[in-house]
């Protein structure tokens, strides 16, 4: 059994995502960050950085409860655990990764700018609004070449899918038209026509 601790953003979803596609079993513990249950001490104790998600596998790798936080981390930790959807060869273990810490160093961040800037902020920064919007068409673009030819990112269907889906369903708070970038259309009609992400997609909290 895993804990998941989980609120329905992008990143949480990510790991809902990755435990429906594994067959996992799991629970949910919900931390509302609208009212800074992030904050709380018992979920600092698992997650230092105070965000979403955490889990806690309760049969770790020494047989013992092991807890992991950011989400990239717990997708490699899921990975590895199951074998699945994130491969042993070297060579296609990095184009996995590479694509994942992409999605965790850039498709999510400046993504999260833009929805913050454009959605949330007290103020409307024009410059703000402008330079988030231009990296994240930027950002889709690399998406859209990468996708050119091929159904997934790194090839096979990876972790590294299950990061960026999630975030690119968002992309209309992002001002992006994904008419302008259809191989990111198609993935995206791709990947949400899986059960597993629909499953993981609708889970209510």
């Amino acid at each position: 059994m895993i804990d998941l601790y989980y609120w329905g953003t992008p990143n949480g979803h990510k790991i809902t995502i990755a435990l429906e596609e594994m067959g996992l079993e799991y629970q949910i513990f919900p931390i509302n960050i609208s009212e800074n249950d992030q904050f709380q001490p018992d979920f600092l104790k698992i997650s230092p950085n105070n965000k979403i998600p955490a889990i806690v596998d309760q049969q770790g790798p020494r047989g013992e409860p092991i807890s992991v936080f950011e989400s990239g981390a717990i997708l490699q930790y899921l990975g590895r655990k199951t074998g699945m959807f994130y491969p042993t060869d070297e060579q296609e273990r990095v184009e996995v990764e590479q694509w994942l810490m992409w999605q965790m160093g850039g498709f999510g961040p400046m993504l999260g700018q833009n929805h913050h800037f454009n959605r949330y902020a007290p103020e409307k920064i024009p410059y703000a609004i402008e330079r988030y919007i231009n990296e994240s068409k930027r950002l889709y673009g690399v998406l859209n070449k990468q996708l050119t030819g091929q159904k997934f990112v790194a090839g096979e269907y990876s972790i590294a899918d299950m990061a960026i889906l999630p975030w690119a369903l968002s992309h209309e708070w992002q001002s992006i038209n994904l008419e302008d970038f259809p191989y990111v259309k198609d993935y995206v009609t791709r990947l949400t026509a899986r059960p597993a992400v629909q499953k993981a997609l609708s889970i209510q909290v």
